[in-house]
């Protein structure tokens, strides 16, 4: 067996924008990028397409499945064939939803695997109670045979991301269906951190959860904030006392409010924080006591 320093691992995705999963290439000569393979997953083989290479340290540890070889042109060829049925399986299969009485729930896409044997159809629900699917599933299967029928259930991030579309802020395509191959969670405290208004309209993403994007610059304004006064807090100036109205990270300054009402702009180096001073001056001030070992406790003998 190949030390973990010889292994290749191949990250694959069977998405053109989907979740990377590692396999062990070792044993597969020359792979590259672009190129496209077979693999045994959970869910049976899959065709999918070799997004990377890592290797040596740089290869992530533990046991991978592995790469079992290059896919065919023919299987290639049958894995385009397939894909162009998946909108009319689609659209079987809501037509047969709504003739059951089937509601609640969305199907926004059929997946069939590479050579046919298997059809899945994704799906999202609204709210959490759970839909009996089982005369649709029977259905389905009735209609499309020698074929395994499954239905999988997604959240509305990943509807979203298959609809595609505009995005909330304006771009043509939406971050999850242009580079996004897997979702970070989101907080409203990525917005808080950056001052961007707390606004549902200016923070909600058409999946009508907080947007993605307020991840990608969230760690520079929160290792920025770290070294500023949060605000109402008390600073002092080389102008006098003032409380801070305004942060600016990104400046790595604040707007304070003095004692004269004016409002002025401080950077980082200028600014002092008034509670931290006013308690080393209370202490400056503060008589020592002597203990009977003659040590004060500033640390000094007494005389």
């Amino acid at each position: 067996m190949a030390s973990h320093e010889n292994t290749i691992v191949a990250s694959i995705r069977f998405q053109p924008v989907g979740k990377l999963y590692h396999f062990d290439a070792t044993k597969i000569d020359d792979l590259k990028a672009g190129d496209y393979v077979i693999v045994s997953t959970s869910r049976g083989r899959e065709l999918g397409e070799v997004a990377g290479l890592l290797s040596g340290k740089n290869s992530p540890k533990g046991s991978h499945k592995p790469v079992e070889r290059r896919a065919s042109p023919r299987e290639l060829v049958m894995g385009r064939m397939w894909q162009g049925r998946e909108l009319e399986a689609m659209v079987a299969c809501r037509e047969k939803a709504h003739e059951l009485k089937v509601t609640g729930i969305k199907i926004v896409r059929a997946d069939y695997c590479y050579d046919g044997s298997r059809l899945t159809f994704i799906f999202s629900s609204e709210g959490d109670e759970s839909i009996d699917l089982a005369p649709l599933k029977r259905a389905m299967r009735r209609s499309i045979r020698k074929t395994h029928i499954e239905f999988r259930k997604v959240g509305p991030r990943d509807v979203a991301k298959i609809i595609c579309g505009m995005g909330a802020c304006g771009l043509e395509e939406r971050c999850c269906s242009r580079f996004l191959s897997d979702f970070s969670p989101i907080s409203i405290k990525m917005a808080k951190a950056q001052g961007i208004s707390l606004n549902p309209q200016e923070i909600t993403g058409m999946c009508g959860r907080l947007r993605c994007c307020l991840i990608y610059e969230y760690q520079l304004y929160a290792e920025a904030r770290k070294h500023l006064p949060k605000r109402k807090k008390k600073v002092i100036t080389p102008r006098g006392v003032g409380k801070v109205l305004n942060v600016l990270p990104l400046k790595q300054a604040v707007v304070v409010k003095l004692e004269d009402e004016r409002r002025v702009e401080f950077h980082q180096d200028e600014i002092q924080p008034y509670d931290e001073l006013k308690a080393l001056q209370q202490k400056a001030e503060k008589p020592c006591a002597i203990h009977k070992d003659g040590a004060c406790d500033c640390g000094n003998k007494s005389t």
